[in-house]
């Protein structure tokens, strides 16, 4: 993964406007995100996902001070069409087709570790 510092333009940037990142992010985060996301990190990947992520929140604060006012607000930069098919009825697949390859299941459903606790 490439870092946003070693881009010539971040840290000019960053030093024509005087912004100073104002928010990083601990390497306690990172591990709950990555126990969230079952990501296994070493101690040396959790430090450098600590720094590229709060280089990136640094150059969010860079983006927060260009004046926008007089841009449209927009939900994407390209005009798009939708390009899906039209919905139709088919057959689906039976349930004993659909639970073959489940690691568990009851005969009826799926089973899924509870991840909000037992309810």
């Amino acid at each position: 993964m490439r870092s946003l510092a070693g881009s010539p333009w971040f840290g000019t940037a960053r030093k024509r406007r005087g912004v100073v990142p104002q928010m990083s992010i601990a390497p306690e985060e990172v591990r709950k995100v990555a126990l969230l996301a079952r990501l296994l990190l070493s101690e040396d990947e959790v430090a450098e996902m600590a720094t590229q992520l709060s280089r990136i929140l640094a150059y969010m604060e860079v983006l927060r001070s260009v004046d926008t006012s007089q841009v449209e607000p927009m939900a994407h930069p390209l005009e798009l069409v939708n390009v899906f098919r039209d919905d139709k009825v088919r057959p689906g697949l039976a349930r004993e087709e659909a639970l073959k390859n489940a690691p568990k299941h009851d005969g009826e459903c799926y089973l899924v570790p509870a991840v909000l606790g037992p309810v």
